[in-house]
């Protein structure tokens, strides 16, 4: 069983940045694609970026490409998403969340096994 807590969310103006954590339990975090979904409020989760296991290879849908950057830190069990030149489109709840793979191209959510519990990110214009 992984859990996973994520910080980091809060209201920031439009062209800030925020930087998010997502820190998990256990001790084979480095076996875990991550990832970090979001959802605004009457829209369906949605994909925002991943990263393997080991951290070599990431992903990210075409909306945050160039402004948000996924990383991870395998000694601190901790996963990151640096925000920048933030948008009030980006308004949501960020979640992030874990597959057991090594490296899983999951764009829906569906097939990871944890998640956490989320945090607010709020843009304002």
């Amino acid at each position: 069983q992984v859990q996973l807590v994520e910080s980091g969310g809060g209201l920031v103006q439009a062209g800030g940045s925020l930087r998010l954590s997502c820190e998990a339990s256990g001790r084979t975090f480095s076996v875990y694609t991550m990832g970090w979904f979001r959802q605004a409020p009457g829209k369906e989760r949605e994909f925002v970026a991943r990263i393997s296991g080991s951290g070599s290879i990431t992903s990210y849908d075409d909306s945050v490409t160039g402004r948000f950057t996924i990383s991870r830190d395998n000694a601190k069990n901790t996963v990151y998403l640096q925000m920048n030149s933030l948008k009030p489109e980006d308004t949501a709840v960020y979640y992030c969340a874990a597959k057991s793979a090594a490296y899983y191209t999951d764009y829906t959510g569906r097939q990871y096994d944890y998640w956490g519990q989320g945090t607010q990110v709020t843009v304002s214009s």
